[in-house]
């Protein structure tokens, strides 16, 4: 019975994620904020991370990275790589030395978007482009700080499923 539990947990986070992309990534269904949209799938990841074990964290971080490397410009990958490693870690992180709940989901959060964020300029535009320091601020500050917003939703929602799945009976 609890490998079936997993495996419907499994397929609600994937149907999750595959609705978060198609959500960021449909024009005009998330408002632009100084010209940028959310990127969904980032606190998706990193809440499944939070409440699944460190090899299933891994597999969902290159699962949503590699819908943002469809989904964003850039090297097909990137987001990936960069997406396992950090689940990986968050979970790790998360099983040993803190409490789950929302306060560390938004520390979490904060360090996981800005670093998938940061790695995102320094790599997709600060060794391309010139005026690195005008595009950190009018686009990748603001991407950082919307897609922040929506990690006390999406963990509520994760959490809430987890549960549910999880202990059918509480």
């Amino acid at each position: 019975m609890r490998s079936f539990d997993r495996l419907v947990r499994f397929l609600a986070y994937i149907l999750e994620l595959l609705i978060l992309f198609t959500l960021q990534e449909t024009p005009g269904l998330t408002p632009a904020i100084f010209g940028v949209r959310p990127v969904l799938v980032l606190p998706a990841v990193i809440t499944i991370a939070m409440l699944e074990g460190e090899v299933a964290a891994l597999a969902f971080g290159v699962a949503g990275g590699l819908l943002c490397d469809f989904g964003l410009s850039g090297v097909l990958g990137f987001h990936a790589l960069i997406l396992g490693l950090l689940c990986f870690f968050v979970s790790l992180i998360v099983q040993l030395y803190m409490q789950n709940n929302l306060l560390t989901a938004l520390l979490m959060g904060f360090m996981a978007i800005g670093i998938t964020v940061g790695l995102q300029w320094l790599f997709l535009y600060y060794f391309q482009y010139s005026d690195p320091g005008h595009a950190f601020t009018h686009h990748y500050l603001p991407k950082f700080f919307y897609t922040l917003l929506f990690t006390p939703l999406i963990y509520l929602l994760n959490r809430g499923l987890y549960q549910a799945v999880a202990n059918p009976e509480t």
